[in-house]
C-alpha cells in the first residue's frame, strides 16, 4: 500500500549523491565542449552550457516536474499543472514521499531535484553542433521554451508510469530516448534553422586546448556514474550493475575507437579516446540497467564502431555539427535504444524484459523503435518550430560576421591574455 510507504535513508542519500554528480557533469559538458572550440568563443561556449543552471532549474520548479510526473491528464500524454510551483506536492503520489517500489519511497523533493538536473543537461547537449551561431538571449529563450514545451512530454511519455510508451513496454533506463534522442533531434532542427558556419566545409578552428576536452570528459565519465547508477532511485545491485556497465561501456568504446582512428588516420589520439568513451556512455545510457556486465561490453565496442562511422554522416548529409554531437549523442542514444531490444535481461532486472538475444522474440525490440520514431519525430517538429519563432522574431543566429569572435561581442572580455606582451614605460 501506498500509504504504509516509509522513506529509506540509504537510498535517499544515494539519490542526493547521484543528483550531485548529475549536476557536474553540466560544468563538465562546459568544459569539453569549450576545449574544442577557438580561443575567441570560449566563454561564449562556457556560459551557454552554465545558463541552463539557472533558467532551467526554475522552469522545472515552476511548471516542468509538473508535466513530467504529476498527475496524467489521460492517455499517457501530458500530466497537468496540479503540482505548479511544487505544490500540492502532498497530494501525489502520497505525502511527501516518491514510492519507489512497494513499501519503499524517497522524499519526493530527492526526486524532484534528481531529475531536474536531466532537464538542465539536455538541451545543453544541442550546443556543440551549433557551436559559433547562437546570440544569447535567443538561447535563453530557447532554452526556457524547450524545457517547457518539448522536455517534460518526452520525459512523461517514458519515465512516468501511465506515460504511453511506458505502458507499451518501451524501456530507456537512464535517457538515451529522452535525453540523447531528444537532443539530437533538437540539434539537427537547430542546425535546420541555423545553417552553417563561413568557415565549413572548410578548415574550422582547431580544439584550442585538448587538455581542457580531457579535463571535461573526465568530469563527464564520473559524473555519469549518478546519471545511469542513480535511475533505479536505490543504492542496490540494480545500481551497481548499472555502474559497472557504465564504465565498461566507456573503456571498450574508448579502446574501439582509438583502433578504428589508428587504422583509418594513422594515430589514436587523446582526443578520439575520450570522445570515444563519451560515445560509449552515450549508448550504455538507455541500457544500463538492463543489462549483463559482459553486454554492456559489446555495446560500448559497437558504440566506437557505429558512433566513429557517423562522423562522416555530416559531410554526406552536409550539415555541419561542429563538434559531432549527431554521431556521438544522437547516434549513440539510437543504437543504445535498439540495442535494449537484443540484450535486455529479466534476470538481470525484474521490472526489465528479455530482448531477442535472451529469448524475448521481437516484442521490446518493436516498442523501443516505435518509441525512438515518437521522441525523434515530436523533438525534432518542436523545437524547429521554437527556434524558427525565436529566429523570426528576436533572433537566435548571431551575425555570420561575428562567428570568429563571440566572446568581444557578447561577453566583453577574452578568455585569454597575453601576458608576455611589451609593457609601456608609462604603466610600470
Amino acid at each position: 500500500m501506498i500509504a504504509a510507504a516509509t522513506v529509506n535513508s540509504g537510498d535517499t542519500a544515494w539519490l542526493l549523491i547521484c543528483a550531485a554528480l548529475v549536476l557536474f557533469m553540466v560544468p563538465g559538458l562546459a568544459l569539453f565542449y569549450a576545449g574544442m572550440v577557438g580561443t575567441r568563443n570560449v566563454l561564449v561556449m562556457l556560459q551557454q552550457n552554465v545558463i541552463p543552471l539557472a533558467l532551467i532549474s526554475l522552469t522545472w520548479v515552476v511548471v516542468g516536474y509538473s508535466l513530467a510526473f504529476g498527475n496524467d491528464t489521460g492517455k499517457g500524454i501530458i500530466s497537468d499543472l496540479g503540482l505548479f510551483g511544487l505544490r500540492n506536492l502532498d497530494q501525489a503520489p502520497a505525502p511527501n514521499l516518491h514510492v519507489v517500489v512497494p513499501g519503499i519511497a524517497v522524499p519526493t523533493l530527492a526526486f524532484v531535484a534528481y531529475q531536474m538536473m536531466f532537464a538542465i543537461i539536455t538541451p545543453a547537449l544541442a550546443t556543440g553542433a551549433v557551436a559559433s551561431r547562437l546570440k544569447a538571449l535567443g538561447w535563453a529563450v530557447f532554452l526556457v521554451l524547450w524545457s517547457i514545451l518539448v522536455y517534460p512530454p518526452i520525459a512523461h511519455w517514458l519515465w512516468a508510469p501511465a506515460g504511453w510508451l511506458t505502458t507499451r513496454g518501451a524501456q530507456d533506463w537512464a535517457g538515451g530516448m529522452v535525453v540523447h534522442a531528444a537532443a539530437g533531434a533538437a540539434a539537427l532542427a537547430l542546425l535546420l534553422v541555423l545553417g552553417r558556419r563561413q568557415v565549413w566545409p572548410g578548415r574550422a578552428p582547431l580544439p584550442h586546448s585538448i587538455p581542457m576536452v580531457v579535463l571535461g570528459a573526465g568530469i563527464l565519465w564520473f559524473g555519469w556514474f549518478g546519471f545511469n547508477a542513480g535511475d533505479g532511485l536505490r543504492a542496490d545491485g540494480i545500481a551497481a550493475q548499472a555502474l559497472i556497465n557504465s564504465q565498461v561501456a566507456a573503456a571498450a568504446a574508448m579502446l574501439v575507437w582509438l583502433l578504428v582512428e589508428r587504422s583509418t588516420d594513422g594515430h589514436a589520439t587523446v582526443l578520439g579516446g575520450v570522445t570515444g568513451a563519451i560515445a560509449g556512455l552515450a549508448t550504455v545510457t538507455p541500457a544500463a540497467g538492463y543489462v549483463s556486465t559482459f553486454s554492456a561490453v559489446a555495446i560500448g565496442a559497437l558504440a566506437g564502431i557505429v558512433c566513429h562511422l557517423a562522423l562522416h554522416l555530416k559531410k554526406i548529409f552536409k550539415y555541419d555539427d561542429a563538434l559531432d554531437v549527431i554521431a556521438v549523442h544522437f547516434v549513440g542514444g539510437i543504437l543504445g535504444t535498439i540495442l535494449v531490444g537484443f540484450f535486455g535481461e529479466k534476470a538481470i532486472n525484474a521490472i526489465g524484459a528479455d530482448g531477442l538475444f535472451f529469448g524475448g522474440g521481437f516484442g521490446l525490440l518493436g516498442n523501443q523503435l516505435l518509441a525512438l520514431v515518437a521522441v525523434i519525430a515530436f523533438s525534432f517538429v518542436a523545437t524547429w518550430l521554437i527556434a524558427m519563432a525565436i529566429e523570426k522574431t528576436i533572433g537566435l543566429r548571431v551575425d555570420p560576421d561575428d562567428e570568429a569572435h563571440l566572446d568581444a561581442t557578447q561577453q566583453g572580455m577574452s578568455a585569454y591574455h597575453d601576458e608576455t606582451a611589451p609593457v609601456a614605460a608609462a604603466d610600470r
